[in-house]
């Protein structure tokens, strides 16, 4: 569930444990609207995935609070700008005090339509409260383009929308369509899984033994690193887990409720000490935990495929898929 917030820098910060306590009102039927002054707020839907969303605003550090209502007060009267949708870390409840503040401006069509053809996609600016300064940056998107996402898109471009909530919202249909976006996509979990392990086994048992003998310390390190990305990518795989992109990895895996035995401590072994012994600790983990069905002829096909073929296809590189 979004939930939709319409705030101004005027209204205080006690304001969002008021919408806090309106919620629950509004859960047990006693509410469908709470209005603060002249403004207002809804929950859509009256389901638990609410209080997730309040306790990330009611924790949220009070200079990202003034922020969001500066980029309120900013957007929501211009008509080119139906929603600014708040995500990253300070979506997410993770956020440090210097944390930025990460946004998405979703614009009319026409807007959409100017932008690409400019190649202006991109928000930033620098905003002060008190002593306090914080980056505002984000990306500029159309409707068509979140359509697009939730019909093909790749899971980082998914996973950008994970805890994301509209700060304003006049687009009817974006709860909804946010929905689709984070809707883990079954079709093609199977392949994936087979194209990541086949990577893992590559790597593990090819690549990083071929660097050991040529003291390659280029080559050892691209090969380790790709290895710990492939088997977490597997891993989130397994447990339908969107692939967040690389900031965000070892938060993602460590939470992943099935893994490996002792998965992170691999993780830090094989970057820690590269080579060899560790490389093939690492797949052995992922072997004794799942049987992948993947012969050493099948991985190797794979590989050929999936990272030296992909242009034949016209298909995302394994890494971004």
């Amino acid at each position: 569930m979004i939930i939709t917030l319409i705030v101004t820098s005027s209204v205080p910060i006690v304001f969002w444990q008021d919408f806090a306590t309106c919620l629950g009102l509004c859960s047990n039927g006693q509410h469908s609207a709470y209005h603060y002054g002249e403004q207002t707020c809804f929950s859509a839907r009256r389901t638990c995935q609410a209080w997730r969303h309040v306790e990330r605003l009611t924790h949220m550090h009070e200079h990202h609070q003034h922020i969001i209502a500066r980029l309120v007060d900013r957007f929501a009267g211009d008509p080119l700008y139906p929603a600014v949708i708040i995500g990253g870390s300070v979506a997410k409840g993770r956020a440090r005090p210097d944390s930025d503040v990460d946004i998405m401006l979703i614009t009319t069509d026409e807007e959409w339509a100017r932008r690409q053809a400019s190649g202006d996609l991109w928000y930033a600016s620098l905003e002060t409260i008190g002593d306090t300064q914080v980056f505002v940056d984000g990306k500029i998107y159309g409707l068509a383009f979140l359509q697009e996402v939730a019909a093909h898109g790749s899971e980082p471009a998914r996973a950008a929308f994970d805890s994301a909530f509209p700060a304003y919202c006049r687009i009817p249909q974006l709860e909804a369509l946010i929905g689709r976006i984070l809707t883990y996509p079954e079709s093609d979990r199977d392949s994936k899984m087979r194209s990541f392990y086949s990577q893992v086994a590559l790597l593990g048992r090819f690549f990083v033994g071929e660097a050991a003998k040529r003291d390659d310390r280029y080559l050892m390190s691209h090969a380790v690193s790709d290895l710990v990305l492939f088997g977490c990518r597997l891993v989130l795989a397994y447990n339908r887990i969107l692939y967040p992109y690389h900031k965000w990895l070892m938060w993602e895996v460590e939470r992943a409720p099935e893994k490996p035995e002792g998965f992170m401590q691999l993780i830090q072994d094989v970057l820690a000490r590269p080579g060899v012994d560790t490389a093939e600790a690492f797949c052995r983990g992922l072997d004794e935990w799942h049987e992948w069905g993947v012969s050493l002829d099948q991985a190797v096909g794979s590989f050929i495929v999936d990272s030296e073929w992909n242009w034949r296809f016209g298909v995302a590189p394994v890494y971004d898929r």
